[in-house]
């Protein structure tokens, strides 16, 4: 049986530290570092503009696989596949 996972933000000494299912990702303190999360979102849109909207539903709307599969029109399969490589994308960038 799965456990329940926290869903609130909680802040970390660099900024607040959000849940990615098993990817945590910094979200900056800043607003310079807000600026940099927005575009790391912008360019996966311009690479992949259905994995930004899944990442939109997911990470800011909050809502599950099954919920963001119904929104999309896909499967939650599909949304599976497509938010574990988006969240590694995501990584990728803030990362570096």
């Amino acid at each position: 049986m799965p456990t329940a996972r926290r869903t609130t933000p909680r802040r970390s000494p660099r900024g607040w530290v959000f849940r990615l299912d098993d990817v945590a990702i910094e979200a900056p303190a800043s607003s310079l570092d807000l600026l940099a999360l927005d575009e790391a979102v912008t360019q996966l849109a311009r690479e992949d503009p259905g994995k930004a909207e899944l990442v939109k539903l997911r990470f800011f709307a909050g809502l599950s696989r099954e919920e963001a599969a119904e929104v999309l029109g896909v499967s939650a399969v599909t949304v599976k596949r497509h938010w574990r490589y988006a969240r590694v994308w995501l990584h990728r960038q803030m990362s570096t």
